[in-house]
Formats: structure tokens, C-alpha cells, sequence
């Protein structure tokens, strides 16, 4: 890709030797200058496409394609975000020729005999172009990333780098949509660290969000296709989305997530296990129009509380509009 520190390459398109000798030595007497010779369309074409110069001066007569439709095939193979300068070196000076060359997708003509007063100045005039336009597209990619990293700020949990809450409404919602159009089942899963309040209290606040990491990472780590999401519902509540998921397979991912917390063994006196557990609850449905995405989210929090309510750190499926 271009950058805007490097030198300015200039493609000469020109049949005559003559003529392409005095051009050339007219390029040589200009500083950051890169130039590149051809004879023909064919030639030039494939210097273009090789070398992506930054400004053509092409002969509008060559001997195997016409000038117009070299220039014409040139911005065709522009890549995105790429612009290249195209002057039209010839003889002619009629205005339908001077149109016919800017509709080919020429920016200004130079007519032969050229001299080397006038060359200079087009091309500097030029190159003050290619150099805006490099300028300009850098801005555009900074903006571009800025944008991207806002984005990403505006819809990522702070402490635990996972989705948040507004990332999960509006991910919910699209699945939602997703799933009526190709007739999929969607699930939740509602996860809810037992007793965090008690274990804020007796290990401090610092491990307390130390703990929210770790359980978040395990979550993440159990929802890696491009229909799943996971999320900090609010405190110590996660939400697992599982696109095209019924409600067979939401279980055996709870269970898994359950089972992956488990194992990371943090220590919590107030737990049967004496270590961090979560309960979760799930609830499947085959989202139609007529259906509530809320109904859906009120019934996967009935089954996170019953969970709670037959003794924590299990998996309870519920049903929807049960609550």
C-alpha cells in the first residue's frame, strides 16, 4: 500500500523512442521521481498492475491498444482506497478529443511537442494530488481504527473485556430476527455466581473482580461460534446466547460452563464445595413473530432462580413464559 514517505512513481507510456528519451530525461532532473518506461499499451498495463504507479503520462496513440482504452483498463485494476493521476500525452487538441480522454479516465492532457517548463509543472501539480490523496487516506484509516476502537469500547464490559449489556441487547436482538427467518431454535443460558456478595465481603472487593475475570474467560471460552455471545448481564449475572441451539444441546453447554467455574477451584467458604460455583438457568425456544424476546429473557431468569431456590451451583431448564 502506499505510504505518504515514499517517492512518487511515474509510468511513461510512449511509442516514440525519441519521445520517451527526453521525457525520460526530463523526470530524471525531478527528485523523488521513480519512472517507469513503456512502448506500449500491453507493456504498460502490465507495469501498472505490477508496479502501481502514482501518476501515468500515456500516449494517447500506441501502436497495439488505443491510449483511451489503456487508460480505461488502468482504472479498472485500481485497487480500493487507490488513485492514480493520468495524463494524456498527444497531438491533438480538439475538444472531443480532450473529452474523449477525460471520459477514459484521464485528469489533464499534455499535447507533443512537450515542454519541459510545462511537464514540470503538470506533473509537480499532480504530484501535490497524489500527496493530498495519501494524506487523505491515512486520516480516513486513523478515523477508521479511532471509530472501530470506540465501538468496541461502547460495547465491551470494562472489568471483564467480554460483551456488556448493550452489545448483548443488540446481538439478542439480531439473533432473535436470525433465527425466525431460518426457522432455528435460540437459547439462553443465565448464569449467576452463588453467593458473591458473601464472598466480596470475606475477600475484599479486589478479589471479588479478580473472580468476575475468571469466571467471564470461562464463559467466552465455551461460546466460540460466530451465533453465540457471551455477556455480563449486571453484577455477578452472565448470559450465554446460543444461536441455532435447542434446548438439549443449551443444557449440555450450561453444564459445561458450570463444570469449566468448577474447575478453576477459587476458594469460597460459603459454598458447599467451598469454592466458586454457578447456577444457571435455560430456556429454549423457536422464535416467531408472535413470541416476546422479554418473555424470553424474564423465563431464563425464572429458571436462574430456581436454580438458586433448589440449592445453587446446578443447571435448570425452564420453559418459555414460565415465570
Amino acid at each position: 500500500m502506499k505510504t505518504k514517505n515514499k517517492s512518487i512513481k511515474i509510468l511513461v507510456v510512449e511509442d516514440s523512442k525519441v519521445t520517451l528519451k527526453v521525457l525520460g530525461n526530463y523526470l530524471a532532473s525531478m527528485d523523488v521521481m521513480e519512472p517507469l518506461l513503456a512502448e506500449t499499451g500491453t507493456e504498460a498495463l502490465e507495469l501498472f498492475k505490477r508496479e502501481r504507479p502514482d501518476i501515468v503520462l500515456l500516449d494517447a496513440k500506441l501502436p497495439d491498444i488505443d491510449g483511451f482504452e489503456v487508460a480505461r483498463r488502468m482504472r479498472g485494476m485500481e485497487l480500493a482506497e487507490e488513485w492514480t493521476a493520468i495524463i494524456f500525452l498527444t497531438a491533438l487538441n480538439k475538444d472531443e478529443d480532450l473529452a474523449q480522454g477525460i471520459a477514459a479516465g484521464g485528469d489533464d492532457y499534455l499535447v507533443k511537442p512537450v515542454s519541459e517548463t510545462v511537464f514540470h509543472a503538470k506533473v509537480r501539480a499532480m504530484q501535490r494530488l497524489v500527496e493530498m490523496q495519501r494524506k487523505l487516506v491515512d486520516l480516513t484509516r486513523k478515523l477508521d481504527s479511532a471509530n472501530a476502537e470506540l465501538l468496541r469500547l461502547s460495547t465491551t464490559d470494562a472489568l471483564t473485556g467480554i460483551a456488556n449489556r448493550r452489545a448483548l441487547d443488540d446481538f439478542l436482538s439480531r439473533e432473535w430476527r436470525r433465527c425466525i427467518r431460518k426457522k432455528k431454535a435460540l437459547s439462553l443460558v443465565m448464569l449467576d455466581i452463588d453467593y458473591f456478595k458473601l464472598f466480596n465481603d470475606k475477600y475484599g472487593h479486589h478479589s471479588g473482580d479478580d473472580c468476575l475475570k475468571l469466571v467471564a474467560l470461562q464463559i467466552a471460552r465455551a461460546a466460540p461460534r460466530a451465533s453465540d455471545l457471551a455477556a455480563r448481564y449486571g453484577g455477578e449475572e452472565f448470559m450465554l446466547v446460543l444461536g441455532e441451539t435447542d434446548e438439549d444441546g443449551a443444557m449440555w453447554m450450561a453444564e459445561r460452563v458450570r463444570q469449566m467455574i468448577a474447575d478453576l477451584k477459587i476458594p469460597h467458604y460459603a459454598t458447599e464445595s467451598k469454592h466458586v460455583s454457578v447456577s444457571c438457568g435455560v430456556v429454549s425456544v423457536m422464535p416467531e413473530d408472535r413470541l416476546s424476546l422479554e418473555t424470553l429473557l424474564l423465563s431464563a431468569d425464572a429458571a436462574l432462580y430456581q436454580a438458586k431456590r433448589d440449592g445453587r451451583d446446578r443447571v435448570v431448564a425452564g420453559k418459555y413464559g414460565n415465570y
